[in-house]
């Protein structure tokens, strides 16, 4: 069975949406002659972790258990800060001694969740015989911290970290780090990302991409449809189709 079967056949039990290609209006990859999909590189904040707005109300949780009283709304102030953005300010208006990356730590190691449905959804690939992996711009003390508290480390085979890899998700090689380790080619592998700008980097290294919904990336959601290759709203969604 060729690629194109094997990924409508993966698509339709997952419940994903494909696009069609506008130019020939057939699916993408009816002309790849290959086995199937064999390998899933998904992103760690915004993909599989609903990271994103954690650090609103982690931080007043932060400062109250260190005894300091919250002086504003600070939830509305890092409402569009990072993580780590957050952390900075944080430390700064309340004088803390800890390092940034400490506080950030703090909110990998107790606040983070997994997104609804993840873990059913990362089930079912590795009952198909998908290997996994994880690619983030996080650093793996707090992926380490945040994967292992939520009972998601061991689906993946293997974590990369950009700062290991030594460059972000503007280029590919951590795509292709993941790819070689997993012992797929990037046509045979699925790329699952909640950044439109890391999805056209995966896009023109010949992955497959999977856009996932975030809240934090709302403006962009047309331009990630219009890109990725499958479009997910919710992990919880498409379990629920099966």
């Amino acid at each position: 069975m060729n690629l194109a079967l094997m990924v409508n056949k993966f698509l339709r039990c997952m419940s994903l949406t494909l696009k069609k290609n506008k130019t020939t209006n057939t699916r993408i990859g009816m002309n790849m002659k290959t086995e199937l999909i064999q390998g899933a590189i998904f992103d760690m904040d915004g993909t599989l972790l609903d990271s994103m707005p954690v650090w609103e109300h982690a931080s007043e949780r932060y400062l109250q258990n260190k005894g300091i009283e919250v002086r504003e709304k600070l939830s509305e102030i890092l409402f569009s800060m990072s993580m780590q953005k957050g952390a900075e300010y944080v430390k700064e208006n309340y004088h803390l001694t800890e390092s940034t990356d400490e506080i950030v730590y703090t909110a990998y190691e107790k606040e983070v969740q997994p997104k609804e449905g993840v873990r059913e959804f990362l089930d079912k690939l590795q009952a198909e015989g998908i290997k996994m992996v994880v690619a983030t711009s996080t650093d793996r003390p707090m992926v380490e911290a945040a994967l292992k508290r939520t009972g998601l480390l061991s689906y993946f085979e293997r974590i990369f970290t950009c700062t290991e890899i030594g460059k972000g998700k503007v280029e590919p090689d951590i795509y292709h780090a993941a790819s070689d380790f997993l012992g797929t080619k990037p046509e045979h592998t699925l790329v699952f990302e909640d950044a439109l700008y890391a999805i056209g980097t995966a896009k023109k290294a010949g992955f497959v991409t999977v856009g996932i919904y975030d809240a934090a990336s709302e403006k962009e959601q047309d331009k990630i449809r219009e890109q990725a290759d499958i479009y997910l709203e919710a992990f919880a969604e498409a379990v629920g189709r099966i």
